[in-house]
Formats: C-alpha cells, sequence, structure tokens
C-alpha cells in the first residue's frame, strides 16, 4: 500500500523531453532503511511546481501524492515533501584546503618540466577544479568532488609506492593520478546552488571523453607514459578505456592508476555528509 511514512534519500536526478517535446523527470530514490530503490518520474506539470534543490542528492524526501506499480519499485509522483536537506558539497573554506593539498603533490614531482606542465593546468583551471564533481552518478558527485577522489587516488599510489612498489617512476604516477579525469572540468557542469550535476554539451561536440582529453594533452606534452596510464584507468574498452588492459604484454606500471582510481570510486562517497565517516 502507499504511505507516505516513509522518508527516502535521493540518489540521481535527470530531466529529459519526451517524444512529445515536455519535460520528464527522472529520479532514483533510496530507501535508508533497507537499501531498497525506487525510480520516480514526474511529468513536465509536476516539475513546474517544485524547486530543483528539492532533488539534490542526498536529500531527504516524502512522497507525498504518487502512483506505485504493483511491485511498489517504480512510482509515478506528483507531489513530495523536503525532509532534510543534504550538502551541495565541500565548503569554501574545505574547497581551497583540499586545492592546496593538490598543490603539495604537485610539488613532490622533481621532473621540472613535468611538474610545471601539471602546475600550469592547475593553476590555469583553478576555478573549475574546485567545484567539479568526480562523476554524474557514481562517486563523489557533489562540489569539490573530483579534488576529494583525486587526493584518494595520490594517497593510494604514494602509500603503495612506499610498500611495494618502489621501481616505478613517481613522478609519473603522480602526474597520472592529478591528469587522470582532469578533462571532468569541461565534461561536467554544476549548479552551485542546487548541487546539480549534468554534462557539458559542447565538450562532447569536440572530444570523446575525459580519458582522451587527458591522454591527448599528456602525449602532445611528450609525457607518453603518463598518457598510456590516463589511456589505461577505465580498465577495458568497454568502460571507455583506451588501453584495454586485457591486452597481452602491458608494461606493469600501466595497470596502478586503474586500481587505484577503481578503490576511490568504489569507496568514495556520493554524499559529502558522508565524509569521514
Amino acid at each position: 500500500m502507499f504511505s507516505t511514512d516513509i522518508t527516502y534519500e535521493v540518489v540521481t536526478f535527470s530531466i529529459g523531453d519526451t517524444k512529445s517535446g515536455s519535460k520528464m523527470g527522472k529520479l532514483q530514490l533510496k530507501d535508508p532503511q533497507t537499501g531498497e530503490f525506487l525510480n520516480c518520474i514526474l511529468w513536465e506539470e509536476a516539475l513546474n511546481r517544485m524547486d530543483t534543490k528539492l532533488f539534490r542528492c542526498g536529500n531527504l524526501l516524502r512522497i507525498v501524492a504518487g502512483s506505485f506499480n504493483e511491485k511498489y519499485n517504480n512510482c509515478l509522483v506528483s507531489a513530495l515533501e523536503l525532509i532534510k536537506e543534504a550538502k551541495t558539497g565541500l565548503d569554501e573554506k574545505e574547497r581551497e584546503k583540499e586545492f592546496e593539498n593538490l598543490i603539495e603533490y604537485i610539488n613532490k614531482i622533481k621532473d621540472e618540466k613535468l611538474k610545471n606542465f601539471v602546475l600550469e593546468i592547475y593553476t590555469a583551471n583553478k576555478d573549475k577544479i574546485l567545484v567539479m564533481p568526480a562523476a554524474k552518478l557514481m562517486h563523489h558527485n557533489y562540489i569539490g568532488g573530483l579534488m576529494v577522489h583525486t587526493l584518494e587516488c595520490l594517497k593510494y599510489a604514494e602509500i603503495n609506492m612506499d610498500a611495494f612498489f618502489q621501481r616505478v617512476n613517481r613522478d609519473e604516477v603522480y602526474a597520472a593520478c592529478l591528469l587522470h579525469d582532469i578533462g571532468k572540468i569541461f565534461e561536467y557542469t554544476i549548479d552551485l546552488e542546487s548541487g546539480l550535476i549534468d554534462y557539458d554539451e559542447n565538450f562532447r561536440k569536440e572530444w570523446i571523453s575525459h580519458s582522451q582529453y587527458g591522454f591527448s594533452i599528456c602525449m602532445t606534452a611528450g609525457f607518453k607514459r603518463v598518457a598510456k596510464m590516463i589511456a589505461a584507468h577505465h580498465g577495458r574498452a568497454d568502460w571507455g578505456a583506451i588501453v584495454d588492459l586485457n591486452e597481452k604484454d602491458l608494461e606493469p606500471f600501466v595497470y596502478l592508476i586503474h586500481h587505484i582510481d577503481d578503490l576511490s570510486a568504489k569507496f568514495g562517497k556520493t554524499n559529502v555528509a558522508m565524509l569521514g565517516g
């Protein structure tokens, strides 16, 4: 039976066009008590009555009016109530601190040419780096999320290089961590008021993916080993990798960024309120 007692957490939200040209919202909610997901549709009339801030990732909502299917895993929603508003991401002070931490890692690169290359990218694009998420849906999808994800990758890399992989080129690994997702500052847009994330249409007109962007700028600058690590960081071609790690006779260093990135993505919190928890 329909109940307004359940408080759901917002997982994802997007707006698209129907075949008739009207707007349609797709909202995925999660019951925090059971972990079950509820997929919701909102027609344009309902969307027009609601503030987009309502759909911020991590918000807690109640369905005031809606029609469920027989399995109660889909719902046509016509009214929602905000129970608790989530943070949109890191605040300004937190973002500046994270950026400073990234610069500290850049300064650990001993190769002056490589260090200056990375530093120039970061200083020229600081405004975007400060706010961009690391993903739209899966991980670190909040204001400042890209920096959090990048720092996690750097820390994982440092620990593993200290303990197990002393023979890898530390400068190149640091640079690959810092630049493997740098294309995301152009691939995504984020509303600083609502925290809602979308894809930048202009990026896809020029580039295939953020991986291609990072690979290309490193290859153009002559940092071929860094470029190859970036090219392989998605692991498989059907996951967006330019270099598929199932290929034979790949150099061992190529695998490192993929596994580091995957650890951060798997354990990275989507809701900024969960950071440190």
